[in-house]
């Protein structure tokens, strides 16, 4: 398939298959409604969030809330904008204060969602969005390809400032590398958005490791997000290293594995037609009872820390480095208390060098994306001439 064509695949087109990951919202089972029911938003005994972290010089709850599905979730569901609002609040009131988003979720729509749930409490939280692809800068429509030339940036922000309402976005993402507009250029469009603030720190997403060095001596970047979780640990090759080296900050999308980690796929799993789960073929029949070997760990993780699969899957990300912060998705509110919870959980290092190792054993079978939308990631930007 080529980079045009693959507007035309699946459920949402190509943007929505590459950003529909950014945060995974499925967390299932029995036991999660029981906590809605007994320990519900307003409950006193409900979780909160109160540790903080840094992404660079910028603090956050130490888990965040990805904003991409509310306006739609995975196939058949259209979730009530009211009930995404007072989710988003509800987030805020236990303790969350990094909110993730882009103009490609919706697209536009999640931005709008963001924005008119925050009105309350704007100054006190961080929000995210992130430019790139190509999309039409009024009416929201997907057209091949990506776009960020520098006047595109310029406009792309000021509509995001439109939609979430605010005069300044806290951490803006480029969220593909564009490999036609040198990443020098990008960061002097975004220097020049900083000197208005209209923004006031950046960061890549799924980049090339020489683009980000580029990046960050052009223009000091706070945060990297790229997937990362139990089910794909790709970043530990070299990027997580990198960031470290550099005093960067690390953002995983998708912590739940799409779902995968809480235990809500089993070998019978098959999805709805555009689900792009159906094209990963590490959920594809041949595949999926093998990497369920994951999903026991956890269970049996879960078991000795009483806590949920989800719960335990982001802990461990929280526990690999002090400046990682998940930004798991859902439109349910016991989903949002779950991974809320996961925060109040602690490993001895003992426990974490153990479960580092069994992690590690698994080996995980198929790919995490299909190959035409792998190719918009780890792309290096042109040199600038």
């Amino acid at each position: 398939m080529s980079k045009d064509g693959i507007s035309a695949m699946g459920r949402r087109g190509f943007l929505g298959a590459a950003a529909t990951l950014a945060a995974a919202p499925i967390l299932a089972g029995a036991t999660s409604q029981a906590l809605a029911q007994t320990n519900g938003a307003d409950s006193p005994n409900a979780p909160s969030s109160s540790e903080r972290r840094k992404l660079g010089t910028l603090e956050v709850s130490s888990i965040g809330l990805g904003v991409q599905n509310m306006a739609r979730t995975y196939q058949t569901t259209v979730p009530s904008r009211p009930e995404m609002i007072h989710l988003i609040r509800a987030a805020h009131d236990h303790g969350v204060t990094f909110f993730d988003t882009a103009e490609a979720y919706g697209p536009h729509e999640c931005e709008r969602i963001l924005g008119e749930a925050i009105v309350p409490f704007r100054d006190k939280v961080v929000i995210t969005s992130k430019f790139g692809w190509n999309i039409d800068l009024e009416t929201g429509e997907r057209r091949p390809g990506l776009n960020s030339r520098p006047e595109r940036i310029m406009l792309a922000v000021d509509g995001m400032l439109k939609r979430l309402r605010t005069d300044r976005i806290d951490l803006l993402y480029q969220h593909r590398v564009d490999p036609e507009v040198p990443i020098e250029d990008v960061a002097g469009a975004i220097k020049d958005l900083m000197d208005q603030g209209k923004v006031l720190h950046w960061g890549l997403s799924e980049m090339g490791l020489d683009t980000l060095r580029r990046a960050h001596k052009a223009l000091p970047v706070t945060a990297v997000q790229s997937e990362y979780s139990m089910l794909w640990r790709g970043p530990e090759d070299n990027v997580l290293a990198t960031c470290e080296e550099l005093g960067i900050g690390f953002v995983p999308w998708s912590p739940l594995g799409v779902g995968f980690l809480t235990g809500a796929i089993d070998a019978r799993t098959r999805f709805a037609e555009g689900d792009i789960r159906g094209i990963e073929s590490r959920f594809s029949p041949e595949n999926l009872p093998a990497n369920l070997a994951l999903v026991k760990l956890l269970g049996d993780w879960g078991d000795r820390k009483q806590m949920m699969r989800g719960q335990i899957a982001l802990a461990w990300l929280l526990a690999q480095k002090p400046w990682i912060v998940p930004i798991p998705g859902t439109t349910q509110m016991a989903h949002l208390l779950d991974n809320i919870g996961a925060a109040s959980i602690r490993f001895t290092p003992a426990e974490i060098g153990e479960l580092n190792a069994a992690v590690a054993a698994i080996e995980i079978r198929g790919q995490r994306l299909p190959d035409s939308v792998l190719a918009f990631s780890n792309v290096e930007a042109p040199p600038r001439n």
